[in-house]
């Protein structure tokens, strides 16, 4: 049987974290601040429902992927406060790991929106 409790519960936690994440974290602001002006500019071009799917998809992915990120970091700062190599190089490679998805978002972007915002620009 489901218990919907700790169902509930776990959800106030996962809120939670979203909340810490945006509230805390530098460069999540950055990527909230990003997504909104994308939004933005896709409710100005109308893109379609399978456009919105994929662009809403990416901003997702992203957030997903600096919400991992932010727990890696702070798993390694909890377990090695101090500097250490090995700490270095994972802190290293979570953080790559988010910039190669942004840059994958940035492109799948620049494809969907580039399209309609080239079509208004020379349409006048």
């Amino acid at each position: 049987m489901i218990n919907f409790r700790k169902v509930l519960r776990s959800f106030r936690f996962a809120g939670q974290g979203i909340i810490d994440l945006f509230r805390y974290e530098n460069n999540a602001k950055v990527h909230l601040l990003i997504a909104g002006l994308v939004v933005l500019v896709g409710l100005y071009c109308q893109l379609s429902r399978t456009e919105w799917a994929i662009i809403l998809t990416q901003i997702g992915l992203v957030w997903a992927a600096e919400a991992f990120n932010t727990a890696i970091e702070k798993l390694c700062d909890f377990v090695s406060p101090g500097i250490h190599p090995k700490i270095k190089a994972i802190k290293d490679l979570s953080s790559g790991a988010v910039l190669i998805l942004t840059i994958s978002a940035v492109l799948v972007g620049l494809i969907i929106l580039g399209s309609h915002l080239l079509n208004i620009l020379f349409s006048y």
